[in-house]
């Protein structure tokens, strides 16, 4: 089981108990403003994207990890590596990504998880190249990648969405 910690997160596969808590963050408006369409999503729609997430830990050895808070056990939201298949242009590619419940924005929770992560995925799974996609105007998300050391790449617009997007990149050093 693939699990990574830091001072104050525990990075880990989903549980079931994960379901209820996962659902309440994608259901509001406000942290669901800067992804894909911008809709929320119900506890069904929830429990299909965490059985992916699980899928693409098992098909593919990276995937998305729950984000608890150690000291409190809370499941703070997402943060992991997933093929951005909805951005076919930029295919084959591996993205980081990061979604967290308003209660743990501003505390530098999702930076913590993303560098936690993008170690994994460039020294643990030996990706030599990460992508960060983030909607144009989610400045909080492009903050984040920059700390990564993550450089801006392209802008273009999200086929499925119509958004525009930023695509940042930072690859591995040999």
């Amino acid at each position: 089981m693939t699990s990574l910690r830091t001072p104050r997160l525990t990075l880990r596969r989903w549980r079931e108990d994960d379901l209820g808590p996962m659902a309440a963050i994608n259901a509001d408006p406000e942290v669901m403003r800067w992804i894909a369409d911008g809709s929320v999503r119900g506890r069904g729609e929830t429990a299909a994207g965490i059985a992916e997430w699980e899928r693409e830990w098992e098909e593919r050895g990276v995937g998305l990890f729950a984000v608890e808070v150690r000291e409190t056990g809370e499941l703070a939201g997402f943060a992991g590596l997933s093929v951005p298949s909805y951005l076919p242009e930029i295919l084959p590619a591996v993205e980081i990504g990061w979604r967290l419940g308003r209660p743990f924005w501003g505390r530098g929770i999702a930076t913590e998880a993303a560098r936690s992560v993008l170690h994994f995925a460039l020294r643990d799974r030996g990706l030599a190249r990460v992508v960060g996609v983030h909607q144009i105007g989610n400045d909080d998300s492009e903050k984040i990648m920059r700390k990564l050391g993550m450089r801006r790449e392209r802008e273009t617009t999200d086929p499925q969405s119509a958004r525009p997007v930023c695509v940042h990149v930072i690859e591995a050093r040999s």
